[in-house]
């Protein structure tokens, strides 16, 4: 039985993981668009485009959810999935193009990444 995200008709998920930095990021992709809330917890919260979520702004749905790693770094994924659902014409129809609604948060795990990724110089 397959009682994940992809049980929900409609809804498209994918996942990329960089083993060599020791992150990754996870896509939600509502088509349709979707109704989404969030409640945004911690001492240091990443996110983009979580204001839309509230239900007095005028986007009533969001295209896409992202769940990234790379702390700040890590929120430019979402301007590749805008990128892909505009491909798509996935988003709103603003006469010129679609916008996509992303709203993406991130996880703070620059500690590997640092030390998988970015070499120590040795002189400055």
């Amino acid at each position: 039985m397959n009682n994940t995200l992809t049980a929900i008709k409609g809804l498209l998920v994918g996942h990329y993981t960089d083993l060599e930095a020791a992150t990754g990021c996870t896509v939600i992709i509502c088509p349709e668009g979707v109704v989404a809330g969030v409640d945004v917890r911690g001492s240091s919260p990443g996110t983009r485009g979580v204001a839309l979520l509230n239900p007095v702004n005028s986007a009533p749905v969001v295209h896409a959810i992202l769940l990234t790693g790379g702390s700040a770094y890590g929120l430019d994924a979402a301007g590749g999935v805008m990128r892909w659902l505009e491909e798509k014409n996935i988003g709103f129809d603003v006469t010129v193009g679609v916008v996509p609604i992303v709203s993406a948060a991130v996880l703070f795990e620059l500690g590997d990444v640092v030390h998988k990724v970015h070499k120590p110089r040795s002189s400055y």
